[in-house]
């Protein structure tokens, strides 16, 4: 799947590069090949229904704390620029950087909190019609 994915992703620009220039050459790097979040747990199962692939672009201001809350599907992000520390409920965290991805949790609580720098992120989900990339947990 994770392959797949790549594919469609490099394709387009394989074919723009060989269009400008026939001697063009693709690289790929692979950012994250995981079964498990940052913080060990095993990913259980992609949620059932007709599959729907998200891929979010957030910009989170300066001296912010998002909201607590969960995604109901595998994710991961990948930071653009800036620093961001993600919490779990439970008060485990993990900082990420610009040039660093993240195996995101499913279905388990947390937040990110940014620094003294807005963070730019690229958020990918692999969900189902109509569930959703974010479910709102209450503060504690």
């Amino acid at each position: 799947m994770r392959y797949a994915l790549l594919a469609c992703l490099l394709l387009p620009l394989a074919h723009e590069a060989l269009a400008g220039d026939e001697k063009a050459t693709v690289k790929a790097e692979t950012l994250l090949a995981t079964g498990t979040s940052w913080d060990g747990e095993v990913y259980k199962a992609y949620p059932g229904g007709a599959p729907e692939l998200s891929i979010v672009k957030m910009t989170i201001p300066a001296h912010t704390a998002l909201s607590w809350h969960e995604h109901p599907m595998p994710n991961a992000a990948y930071i653009l620029s800036g620093t961001l520390t993600v919490e779990k409920y439970d008060g485990a965290k993990k900082t990420i950087h610009a040039g660093q991805a993240l195996a995101e949790m499913a279905d388990s609580i947390h937040r990110g909190v940014t620094g003294n720098t807005p963070v730019t992120l690229v958020a990918f989900y692999a969900g189902a019609n109509g569930l959703g990339v974010t479910k709102p947990i209450p503060s504690p």
